[in-house]
């Protein structure tokens, strides 16, 4: 797992940009999810506006923890977990983090460049990496070939 100092301040300062309107971007978030695969609707049987914040606070924590990569890693194995109990599919991951790269475009507008937005998918690459790892032990990101095709 690597991320560049530079990176991980990047992403650190612009989710602080982000958390003042955490709730229209959980909407928006969700609303290009399920656009880009509708059939990821069906995990989502409680009330979106409560997702939305769990959403923000996960990522919170993710964030803030990016300085300390090892604190993260077991928070992210239990919570991939815990996915795989909800349905959730390995390949469900990414159209989560085209979701979340659309949502912070939306949200940040100008301020989210390219250098940002490789810094945000760098991030999320890991973090889903160490998710498939633990959900799905014969998981090999090098090898992993995604199924699922959707809209950027």
């Amino acid at each position: 797992m690597s991320l560049t100092e530079r990176q991980k301040q990047l992403v650190i300062n612009s989710f602080l940009k982000v958390e003042p309107i955490a709730d229209a971007a959980a909407n928006i978030f969700y609303s290009k999810l399920f656009e880009y695969d509708p059939s990821l609707k069906h995990l989502f049987r409680d009330d979106l506006t409560a997702q939305g914040k769990m959403l923000m606070s996960a990522l919170k924590v993710a964030t803030s923890s990016l300085h300390n990569l090892d604190r993260l890693v077991p928070v992210l194995q239990d919570m991939a977990v815990k996915h795989v109990e909800y349905g959730v599919k390995c390949d469900d991951y990414t159209p989560v983090g085209n979701a979340l790269l659309h949502t912070l475009k939306q949200g940040l507008g100008n301020e989210f460049n390219d250098e940002l937005k490789t810094a945000w998918a760098s991030t999320y690459k890991i973090m889903a990496d160490v998710m498939r790892q633990a959900a799905y032990p014969d998981f090999n990101p090098a090898s992993y070939k995604n199924t699922k095709q959707y809209h950027r």
